[in-house]
């Protein structure tokens, strides 16, 4: 059977990425920018191997997608992402003028939602898609930080 490309499809190729952050002791955060249902950026939070705090998933995905496109403007193209994006990387998705944004987890204490912080007005938004499995490897990566301090 052929798998459907769908959000559950297209969240589970970034929580693939979100597992290589894990495996690096990166805060496990993943990201894909799909447009035409092809893949066109895969990235994952990379603040500490870089030593740069603006090195999130987002933020590397937008640069990929950008640099595959030949121009900054991602008006066509739908970022994943396994964590709601804080305020900075919404920022940049609404300079960006991304066209869809589907998250995972939810993030109440820095997320775009909760701080207010505007898209784009065409940026479509659909939350929730894995959750289950997005919140689980964040949870798992904290309590194992916790362990080993």
């Amino acid at each position: 059977m052929i798998q459907p490309f769908d959000d559950t499809y297209f969240m589970k190729k970034a929580l693939q990425e979100a597992e290589l952050a894990f495996m690096k002791k990166e805060v496990p955060v993943g990201a894909v920018i799909v447009m035409n249902d092809k893949i066109i950026a895969r990235a994952h939070n990379l603040t500490e191997t870089l030593n740069d705090v603006t090195a999130h998933a987002e933020m590397q995905a937008f640069t990929a997608a950008a640099d595959f496109l030949g121009g900054k403007y991602l008006k066509e193209c739908t970022l994943y992402v396994t964590l709601e994006p804080c305020q900075m990387c919404a920022g940049a998705s609404y300079w960006a003028q991304l066209g869809k944004l589907v998250y995972g987890a939810s993030e109440p204490q820095r997320g775009f939602v909760n701080l207010q912080t505007t898209l784009h007005p065409k940026t479509k938004v659909v939350s929730g898609v894995l959750e289950n499995e997005c919140s689980l490897l964040l949870k798992r990566f904290f309590i194992e930080k916790r362990n080993l301090n």
